[in-house]
């Protein structure tokens, strides 16, 4: 094969066009039900139209491409179903938001209008997110492409609101809800993103009614003390003995309240005392319905204050906060004002303080369906890592009912119609045309749409063609397995278990995967605001598909937030040139057909033979760690056997034998193909386009398609472990006279001479027979194998297996000039440490400084006290020998 077989450089972005059209166009991951074999599949988790990709996609999409190419090497007839989520709130936003630009607003356009300009939008920049993905190399069947609002996923949508309404699960009533005054919407639990947040604790007297005396409430949220309609203190808390049923005067606005007790107080917090307003904390709420309280809401839908509030109606909640703590002030009724570390709710989308709000919405009974989707956990589906189950078993046993009207235009709009005639509720699948019990034909549909993880709840068989009973469902459900972030595993995952359980009667899917989060370098969170935001299509675009996604699978080990940087990107280049390089290498020394064969179990060379064993070994660990989800390790493992073994010492080894023609270069040639040819297969699930266009060039590959490989069938007859341990032997001895040459900056053109003593005989054997390796592969110029050999004075020494390795240095180390250079470097060191543990003693870098800094120069420290201690033994081994 000519050397030109492969381009000198490995340029990535043609390779990466070619192979996504070839797959895309080909059809190659579109999977025939009807074909053999198990069935795997896996449902995208739906990104926002409105989103681009960024690391966590990239993240997450390399780990579910590389179980799904490894699934289509075991033989499987593997769906990878693509799609994206409508994200109502987000997507209504950035409408909104370009509407204003115009000086207009959705209420301008109207109802119908503005849904038109949504969905053109979608049409305009919907598919972004999905182009962007297509970077990252997924092998995704775009055949089967689903969106949440498309017309199969509707149907799908009203049928189980319908079914789950006429079954009592869905139901309309007044609640306590989360409310964000900027989207104007409703908000679930798990749509509330709590922050930490400095605030105050205000500690407030409230008066007797009779004059008695007084209780001091500490509340963090003055301003609805206008909608208290009561007081609670536990009952054991000795404080407010035989206080219990007195009446109480709300500040400010005289209202008369009870003081009752319940046990649901925390007597360590302020003073035990809590002021009851039940519109606007989900707690209170609870407490007003246990104790018959009245309900007073004194916040409106805009953030601002009621007629309810009195003399601050009209204020914002921010202006009223600060009026009534001047006139509680004024009235002497403020006692104190403590500062407070607290957390507090905000939209997940716009940022804006969420408000407990009462409002009539429609609900999900999710505290009756939860139970089933709790059972199934472990027996039915498994979490990975484990830890998660704890959590997702803690949210289950908590779980309030789900709130999922949204007060927003776009989205899946509630199938509900009221009479106005008669007051009749009309829940249906299709549009009623009449009213049943009056007849009348003028019927209104509710304005709110369902909250957007409704429609993705259903993900999983609403995408394959339920209600419909398709050869898709009865075959690709359940998925195999879900990946996904830890941060969704209450969106998404819980409410996806209920919901398959409930119209499946089985799991959505056998195992889920949470992968961690992607850090920067020092560990911390990416933003935007911080400036370390790695952007997956900038690294695409400098260092390469290939590279970005080893690197991420790399770091992937289960449980552990990955921290990542540039320069681990950039390394992992050079790690795909490697494999480029070889694999030039090994096509110059390839014959153009597939080289003849020979037996591999009985090939002849201890290093043929050694180089055959590691790679069964590396075939059974690869295949191993990815079915556990051991990322990590399955990239770790194909990185070693390339660049440690295969490269640094395999491609060495045969060079002899490709000099002549024989049998010697036969053999050599077809475990190189053989071994190239297997890791390549390996490789691929983590490195799909390098591998591919490597593959077409090898013998035997032109016009044949790497990403349709069967794995390489295991082998037990290369299996040689004995064979392997001598090799293994021979390289940790060249290895020791290559670490020597290093320590003593001896140049790597010298010719050494070596004494090896070996412990036994068996030892001397393996060496005479692999002589002329350590002479080449050392570089020695005299190799003495002798257990009674005799060691110079000026000689440095190591052990391998208890075979002394013995170096002669007369002539190979100027010693003068070396104890010089070495105490020049000690000098340098010296320096550096004194300057450092001096910053480190100082009490006010440490206290001052951030965490990450100091801990830098510590592990400088570390590094520079281990230099010195090698440095320094070396100083004394010159002096001995001199």
């Amino acid at each position: 094969m000519s050397e030109n077989a492969l381009p000198k450089g490995y340029e990535p972005h043609a390779v990466e066009d070619h192979w996504r059209e070839y797959w895309e166009k080909n059809k190659t991951f579109t999977p025939d039900p009807d074909a053999p074999g198990e069935p795997f599949s896996i449902v995208i988790p739906p990104p926002n139209v409105t989103g681009a990709l960024h690391i966590g996609h990239a993240l997450n999409h390399t780990l579910i491409d590389v179980l799904c190419r490894h699934a289509r090497q075991k033989g499987k007839k593997v769906l990878w179903l693509p799609g994206t989520d409508h994200a109502g709130i987000a997507t209504q936003n950035v409408v909104e938001r370009a509407l204003a630009k115009e000086g207009k607003t959705r209420h301008d356009l109207g109802r119908e209008a503005f849904v038109e300009r949504v969905w053109q939008w979608k049409e305009d920049y919907g598919n972004r997110i999905l182009n962007q993905i297509r970077m990252l190399g997924d092998s995704v069947d775009w055949t089967r492409e689903r969106f949440t609002m498309d017309e199969g996923l509707s149907k799908a949508v009203r049928k189980v609101f319908v079914e789950l309404y006429k079954e009592g699960y869905i139901y309309k009533g007044k609640y306590i809800i989360n409310w964000c005054s900027r989207c104007h919407t409703a908000l679930a639990d798990d749509e509330v993103d709590h922050m930490p947040e400095k605030g105050h604790l205000y500690h407030v007297r409230y008066d007797f009614e009779d004059g008695s005396g007084s209780v001091i409430i500490a509340t963090t949220r003055p301003e609805t003390i206008m909608a208290d309609t009561g007081v609670c203190v536990h009952p054991e808390d000795e404080r407010y003995a035989g206080l219990v049923g007195k009446k109480i005067v709300v500040p400010v606005i005289g209202r008369v309240v009870p003081l009752f007790a319940d046990r649901y107080v925390d007597k360590e917090f302020g003073t035990g005392a809590l002021k009851v307003t039940p519109c606007h904390d989900p707690n209170d709420w609870t407490l007003g319905e246990r104790h018959g309280l009245e309900f007073i809401q004194c916040i409106d839908e805009d953030g601002n204050m009621t007629a309810e509030a009195g003399p601050y109606a009209g204020l914002s909640k921010e202006e009223c906060r600060k009026r009534i703590v001047e006139d509680l002030q004024a009235s002497g009724q403020l006692v104190k004002i403590e500062d407070l570390d607290h957390s507090v709710g905000h939209c997940y989308r716009c940022k804006t303080v969420v408000e407990p709000h009462m409002s009539e919405q429609w609900f999900v009974a999710s505290t009756k369906l939860a139970p089933r989707a709790r059972a199934a956990v472990p027996e039915m589906t498994q979490i990975f890592p484990e830890n998660w189950m704890k959590t997702y078993y803690n949210w289950l046993d908590n779980i309030r009912d789900w709130c999922i009207s949204r007060q927003i235009w776009w989205g899946h709009r509630i199938p509900a119609w009221t009479c106005p005639q008669c007051g009749k509720l009309i829940v249906s699948e299709e549009d009623p045309t009449s009213c049943p019990d009056c007849g009348s034909t003028e019927l209104v549909q509710e304005s709110d749409v369902l909250d957007t993880w409704f429609s993705s709840a259903l993900w999983p068989f609403s995408t394959m063609g339920w209600p419909d009973k398709t050869k898709d469902l009865a075959t690709f459900y359940p998925t195999s397995v879900l990946v996904t972030g830890f941060d969704i595993l209450f969106f998404w995952v819980a409410r996806m278990m209920m919901m398959g359980l409930h119209f499946m009667d089985q799991v959505p899917f056998k195992h889920v995967y949470l992968h961690a989060l992607v850090r920067d370098a020092q560990g911390r969170k990416m933003s935007k605001s911080t400036g370390n935001v790695i952007d997956p299509l900038v690294m695409i675009e400098k260092y390469g598909t290939d590279a970005l996604r080893f690197t991420l699978t790399a770091f992937a080990a289960m449980g552990r937030d990955i921290r990542l940087s540039e320069d681990r990107i950039e390394g992992y280049r050079h790690f795909v040139n490697k494999l480029w390089n070889a694999s030039r290498f090994a096509l110059m020394n390839l014959p153009e057909d597939v080289p003849a064969a020979v037996e591999l179990d009985k090939v002849q060379g201890l290093h043929h033979q050694w180089l055959l064993h590691r790679l069964e070994e590396v075939k059974k660990d690869v295949d191993g760690a990815i079915e556990a989800y051991r990322f990590n390790d399955a990239a770790q493992t194909l990185y070693k056997f390339l660049w440690n073994e295969f490269c640094d010492w395999y491609l060495e080894l045969i060079k002899p034998d490709m000099k002549e023609e024989g049998p010697r270069k036969t053999e050599a040639q077809y475990v190189l193909w053989t071994a190239l040819r297997e890791f390549l297969i390996l490789m691929h699930p983590i490195m799909p386009f390098v591998t591919a266009e490597i593959w077409q060039a090898l013998p035997g590959g032109a016009g044949s398609d790497a990403a349709v490989q069967l794995l390489p069938e295991a082998r037990p007859g290369c299996l040689k472990p004995e064979a392997a341990a001598r090799m293994e032997f021979v390289q940790e001895v060249i290895g020791m006279i290559r670490t020597i040459r290093a320590e003593l900056n001896i140049a790597p053109s010298y010719r050494l001479t070596v004494l090896l003593r070996p412990s036994d005989a068996h030892q001397k054997d393996v060496l005479e027979a692999n002589r002329e390796v350590i002479l080449t592969l050392a570089r020695l110029g005299e190799l003495i194998i002798d257990a009674d050999g005799e060691a110079p004075k000026a000689s440095a020494s190591h052990v391998a297996q208890g075979c002394e390795v013995i170096v002669h240095l007369s002539g190979a180390v100027d010693f003068a000039a070396e104890l010089a250079r070495l105490e020049k470097e000690l000098g340098k060191i010296d320096k550096e440490l004194g300057g450092l543990n001096q910053k480190l003693a100082n009490e006010g870098f440490v206290s001052r400084a951030p965490a990450e800094i100091v801990e830098r120069e510590r592990a400088r420290v570390a590094e520079l006290t281990d230099a010195r201690v090698k440095l320094t033994a070396l100083q004394q081994r010159f002096r001995d020998v001199m």
